[in-house]
């Protein structure tokens, strides 16, 4: 027989002291940390300059001081040139049709008003632009620096040329004093407003969405279903099927973590579930939790483990299905691809067949992302999360969006500061805002890797104590890429998809990373595709062979999927199981927490 000691809670005047001790204790400990860092050289280089832009920079200016002549012939090319833009500029004013020196590109939305033609100042200001954008480019290109340096030189290049456009500033933009016209210079005011605003608010980037426009679960994120499992990671999802029968073989999605997976499920009519669940599949989804300081430990082996592994497991059970159809997107997609391998490894293989999109498997050729993803900016985002433990959702999204400065920062820029206006409603950049945070070991740990060591494509990835390798993923698998993608460029998804091991149909359609995915049939989509047990070892020579179609790639994936997806029976009565019950209807909590 045992006694059971019950502990009894001190009185709050007894407690108060040892609470206000610990807080003091925790601060001072704190205070001690940030001093720390500020003294160790990598540690203010870690917070003053992340991505290591000023050793980029530093190796420029050495090379170009050695090489004097670039300097000035750049220099004096731009002052020559630039004269003969004023004297075409000039010629216009007069009512002239004079060109200026520098070719302008004709099919650029920003140039729309006729007043960059007719005008002859914004003509001069675009004019100069694209001039100094040649000489910066000129200048960059002359620097002799190492590759890392190079990725990151011709990034910062590409950024400044994109602000200094003349769309960006009230002087050089047309549309701000047509707005003051129009308005009475009420735009000044909102302008200046929405400008304090996002300043306080928004670490000083502008919005792109106005908050509560689109609401999870009633807007977005509304495919009916309910949650079925739920760990510290994850929450499964079963949707409930809209036909009369369905698939035998179940479905389930394998979102990003870096953002919430509901661009899987943005809205009736968008969402990639409810097309799966109206073309009679029975349709799971993992939802991850947005992690904080608690699972700052938690590794890509976690992931794995408590992520695709957990839910297939919980899928066969409610299903009585021993395969399981499986569809990834992005990260989603690389850790779905490594539970193929590691599965395979077991000898215990229950993915029937395997869809990824936009999805990197070979990371030799990482696109803009390589700008943040060397050996020293790694270390330094290291050193960054230590105190936090996780990686900030603002870190990430700001990162993306300057990867599309031009659509996703300085249109807002314009949108919102300059003429004054809200930014207007937009499903898929409401989802984009939404975004999470990246426990710090697993970040580490994926970027280390991945993008800086490749280990997947060279079968050297060990997670959950098993070594993965991308040539062990042997069920058919069907690979969608963008061929405007900024994340995941198609020609890098087509150099990892060439080295599974099974049979692969790649499919090229005419979008973006994230429109890709949100891709329902329309008049403009187009899609190239090829299949094979080989596919061939050029990019390129794939798609001078391959067939193209004018529609969504959902439309060319619907009769793949369902030749593996089994016969149909009739749909379930009932969603989850006496081991599974529903939990809550979707889109459940982990969505919608902070």
């Amino acid at each position: 027989m045992t006694t059971q000691h019950t502990s009894h809670p001190e009185s709050p005047s007894a407690a108060a002291p040892d609470n206000q001790a610990e807080v003091l204790r925790r601060q001072a400990a704190g205070l001690v940390r940030d001093l720390r860092e500020l003294a160790d050289p990598e540690g203010w280089k870690a917070r003053v300059d992340p991505v290591g832009f000023g050793g980029a920079l530093g190796e420029a200016a050495k090379s170009l001081a050695g090489s004097p002549g670039a300097v000035l012939r750049a220099g004096f090319g731009f002052g020559v040139d630039s004269a003969k833009a004023v004297a075409a500029a000039a010629s216009r004013a007069v009512g002239g049709t004079a060109n200026g020196p520098a070719p302008l590109p004709e099919k650029d939305r920003r140039y729309a008003d006729p007043a960059w033609e007719g005008n002859a100042w914004y003509y001069l200001a675009r004019q100069e632009h694209a001039l100094l954008a040649d000489r910066l480019t000129e200048l960059a290109r002359a620097a002799r620096v190492s590759p890392v340096a190079r990725r990151k030189l011709d990034w910062l290049v590409g950024q400044t040329i994109e602000a200094l456009a003349p769309p960006n500033t009230v002087l050089t933009n047309p549309a701000w004093p047509k707005k003051i016209v129009e308005t009475g210079g009420l735009n000044l005011v909102r302008g200046a407003r929405n400008m304090l605003r996002d300043t306080v608010q928004n670490r000083g980037m502008p919005r792109q969405v106005t908050p509560g426009e689109f609401v999870v679960g009633k807007d977005l994120a509304v495919t009916p279903g309910h949650v079925v499992y739920r760990n510290r990671l994850i929450e499964l999802i079963q949707y409930e099927p809209q036909t009369e029968k369905v698939h035998e073989i179940p479905l389930l999605m394998s979102p990003p973590w870096i953002n919430k997976y509901y661009i899987m499920d943005l809205a009736p009519g968008k969402s990639l579930v409810e097309w799966a669940v109206q073309h009679g599949h029975t349709v799971f989804m993992i939802s991850y939790r947005n992690p904080d300081s608690a699972l700052s430990d938690v590794t890509m082996s976690d992931y794995l483990r408590e992520g695709p592994l957990a839910a297939l497991e919980v899928v066969r059970e409610i299903t009585g299905q021993d395969k399981v159809n499986v569809a990834g997107l992005c990260l989603g997609g690389a850790l779905s691809a490594a539970t193929v391998a590691w599965l395979e490894a077991k000898g215990t293989q229950h993915v029937n067949s395997l869809t990824l999109m936009n999805t990197l498997l070979d990371y030799t050729g990482p696109g803009q992302l390589g700008v943040f993803t060397d050996e020293t900016t790694v270390n330094r985002l290291e050193r960054s999360m230590r105190k936090d433990g996780y990686l900030p959702a603002s870190s990430m999204k700001t990162t993306f969006d300057l990867l599309r400065a031009t659509d996703l920062v300085w249109n807002y820029v314009v949108n919102d500061w300059m003429l004054g206006e809200d930014p207007k409603p937009f499903d898929m950049l409401s989802w984009n805002a939404d975004s999470t945070r990246m426990p710090a070991a697993m970040q580490t740990e994926y970027l280390r890797t991945l993008y800086l060591e490749n280990q997947f494509a060279e079968g050297k990835l060990e997670l959950a104590g098993e070594r993965l390798d991308v040539a062990d993923v042997h069920p058919d698998s069907y690979v969608i890429c963008a061929e405007n993608d900024h994340i995941a460029p198609w020609k890098s998804v087509y150099k990892g998809a060439a080295k599974i091991g099974g049979t692969v149909r790649f499919v090229l359609s005419n979008s973006g990373h994230i429109a890709g995915v949100v891709n329902p049939p329309s008049p403009k989509s187009r899609t190239w595709y090829g299949e094979s047990d080989h596919l061939p070892e050029s990019a390129d020579d794939w798609r001078d062979d391959a067939g193209e179609r004018k529609a969504s790639w959902w439309e060319d994936w619907t009769p793949w999927i369902a030749e593996r997806a089994g016969k149909e029976v009739p749909a379930p009565s009932r969603i989850g199981s006496d081991a599974h019950p529903p939990l809550e209807p979707a889109p459940g909590r982990y969505v919608v927490a902070g």
